[in-house]
């Protein structure tokens, strides 16, 4: 009676501390250290212990599902070996995050199906598992978050959570064209980050087409010349991984 006394306090307790490994793996943990003879700190020290794994564990699953991502690709799925030979190359590197902590960007530019978002989002992840915050989206999709918070006038508050992420990602640029207005937001909003926090971008477009998505050469001048510097540029130019499993897909 005693005992169940005392593990409905112990329950209720961790539960209003918010311990759930504590609350989980307490009994068995008692049990094993019973009959491991452990002293009473080495026992409470396992426990912290769990519960610490634990919060960690869900604390990198709340990063990546925050991030928003639209797949889930991990570095070990890449076939390295069919990247483009300039991504093979620089991928060790890049794999060691060190980029993030420098604030250096990332420009993935290739033609369409050479692995340029899968690379992108298995950097993200992995940043996301070593505990930096992430932020994955399309160009058009931050465009349109961008222009629907200057209309209810919350643009500053998206700016500074813009600012924070440790991380941004911004899929397929190039594959709309903006107008003048639209090019001038984007500009400012990736400005907040430059020279401090990293942002990688994947692109279909050399540099030298940039301008016929923001219709202005001046203004993608200064782009180009704010985003890459001091970053890694990778070309991403090779055979299509898609297109290669088609043809093998119909060949079965």
């Amino acid at each position: 009676m005693i005992n169940k006394d005392i593990n409905q306090q112990i329950e209720q307790l961790s539960r209003i501390l918010h311990l759930p490994a504590f609350r989980g793996e307490y009994q068995q943990q008692a049990r094993e250290a019973a009959a491991e003879n452990l002293s009473y700190e080495a026992f409470l020290l396992r426990l912290m212990e769990r519960e610490h794994i634990t919060r960690e564990e869900n604390r990198r699953k709340a990063h990546i599902r925050q991030a928003g991502f639209t797949q889930y690709k991990y570095l070990h799925d890449l076939k390295r070996d069919e990247l483009p030979a300039d991504a093979s190359a620089k991928l060790p590197q890049l794999e060691r995050l060190d980029f993030i902590k420098t604030g250096q960007n990332i420009i993935l530019s290739g033609n369409p199906g050479t692995g340029k978002t899968h690379l992108a989002t298995g950097l993200g992840i992995k940043a996301c598992h070593e505990g930096y915050k992430v932020l994955f989206t399309t160009i058009s999709r931050l465009l349109t978050h961008i222009r629907e918070c200057r209309s209810q006038k919350t643009l500053r508050t998206l700016e500074n959570r813009f600012e924070k992420f440790d991380l941004v990602i911004c899929d397929e640029f190039g594959y709309v064209s903006f107008d003048k207005d639209g090019a001038e937001l984007l500009f400012n909003h990736l400005s907040l980050r430059c020279g401090r926090k990293s942002t990688i971008i994947t692109t279909n477009l050399s540099f030298e087409r940039w301008s016929e998505i923001f219709g202005d050469t001046v203004l993608t001048a200064a782009m180009v010349d704010r985003l890459t510097h001091r970053a890694f540029i990778i070309n991403m130019n090779g055979k299509s991984f898609r297109v290669k499993e088609t043809r093998q897909m119909m060949e079965k």
